[in-house]
């Protein structure tokens, strides 16, 4: 949602927050090596994990509910990107709602990740032609949205989605510098590490939600920080 990398880019000089990137890397990667459920994507180029039946189907239509009460214009933070560059419908769903809670403690749980550093779970609707083109969720530090970001929780070092529904055509997430498609699946999650091992932001991790073809996408996004969120 952040940053847009059309091509391969390295950030250069110091990386702000690198400790904190590196650290929740390290957390993540030993709490899921111990999940037998979890499968990991087959690139060594990137971080990239996926669990079945995340979410159950009463849970999903429940959560689908909830999107359509809040959806509304997609934006990005940074405001030069073209009108059609997202252009999906999204909204933060209610954080105080106990269902919502429940969601958002079961990823947390997943990951190994302390709530705090969690912001709010952000729902999803793409309709037919609506996409989000490639970009990866890791903030660029000179961009001017860092002034503001690195004071309420700093460089988002990992991403957890769940499909809330199976799309009759397209709609697919693809890491398109990877070579992985990775189709919408109901209840399934996908969780990414937008660093390397290393604690440096991953241009590898560039993704795209691809257009629906027919059908309606309905997704949810959680973002973690790497310090508490504000």
């Amino acid at each position: 949602m952040a940053s847009n990398v059309t091509t391969i880019r390295v950030p250069e000089g110091e990386v702000p927050d690198r400790s904190g990137l590196k650290r929740v890397g390290e957390t993540v990667r030993k709490r899921l090596a111990a999940n037998k459920d979890i499968y990991k994507l087959p690139t060594d180029l990137a971080e990239i994990f996926a669990l079945g039946d995340f979410m159950s189907a009463d849970e999903c239509r429940r959560m689908i509910e909830m999107i359509d009460q809040v959806a509304k214009p997609s934006k990005v933070f940074d405001l030069s990107y073209g009108a059609d560059y997202r252009t999906s419908y999204s909204g933060d769903v209610d954080p105080a709602d106990p269902f919502v809670k429940k969601i958002s403690r079961r990823i947390d749980d997943l990951l190994g990740l302390d709530s705090r550093w969690g912001e709010t779970i952000q729902g999803q609707r793409y309709l037919p032609g609506q996409q989000f083109q490639a970009h990866c969720d890791w903030f660029f530090t000179d961009a001017k949205y860092w002034a503001t970001e690195k004071t309420r929780g700093g460089q988002r070092s990992y991403t957890a989605m769940v499909f809330l529904n199976a799309v009759e055509d397209g709609g697919s997430t693809d890491f398109g510098h990877i070579g992985l498609s990775i189709e919408p699946k109901q209840g399934a999650l996908l969780a990414w590490n937008n660093a390397d091992a290393e604690g440096v932001p991953n241009p590898w991790t560039l993704h795209a939600g691809m257009p629906v073809k027919a059908g309606v996408k309905y997704i949810i996004t959680k973002w973690y920080r790497t310090r508490p969120w504000a």
